[in-house]
């Protein structure tokens, strides 16, 4: 089974991801293919709901100075926020097309564990603590989205609607277009 990131709107985005119990070949297979569609979307973080897996699971890698950093997170909990904040331009390849300025906190330390089940803490700030809290609410059945107002919401879903109806106007399915 090869996964495929899930395009909004669809009602797994507000779906809650349930803890991950089990760490075995099944675990270590999900997130080799979650860092595959990563890698193939060109992303820097998918949360396990953009491929239709409603467990704890986040993947992320930044990619900096174009080197593979891979990082797994299951299970992740923040367990400290800064009271500073940090607006930083999100978007989603679920979402395509369309970007909104979010604020969050700039510096937190999340908690989680890697795909054998031990246990690590990690302090992230800047992009990396944005990109986590990000993947984070995917698990909690939120999207970036739920950030903005609802006349903005509004107006960016009528903005991807119109961007993915150009995408694929002279579309032509081939053996290698991943729709």
């Amino acid at each position: 089974m090869t996964l495929k990131l899930v395009m909004a709107p669809d009602p797994v985005f507000k779906k809650v991801a349930e803890k991950v119990d089990v760490f075995d070949d099944k675990l270590q297979d999900t997130v080799d293919q979650m860092f595959e569609v990563l890698y193939r979307e060109h992303a820097v973080g998918i949360g396990a709901n953009m491929v239709d897996i409603l467990k704890r699971i986040i993947v992320i890698d930044l990619q900096e100075d174009g080197k593979n950093n891979p990082l797994a997170m299951i299970n992740p909990e923040l367990i400290e926020v800064s009271e500073e904040t940090q607006t930083i331009e999100e978007a989603s390849r679920s979402y395509p097309g369309i970007s909104a300025e979010i604020t969050r906190p700039a510096n937190i330390e999340v908690q989680y564990q890697d795909v054998q089940g031990n246990s690590h803490t990690l302090k992230a700030s800047g992009f990396l603590a944005q990109v986590i809290q990000h993947e984070m609410d995917y698990l909690d059945g939120k999207t970036f989205l739920d950030y903005v107002s609802s006349m903005k919401r509004k107006m960016l879903m009528k903005k991807m609607k119109k961007y993915v109806q150009s995408m694929h106007h002279n579309h032509v399915h081939g053996p290698n277009c991943g729709c």
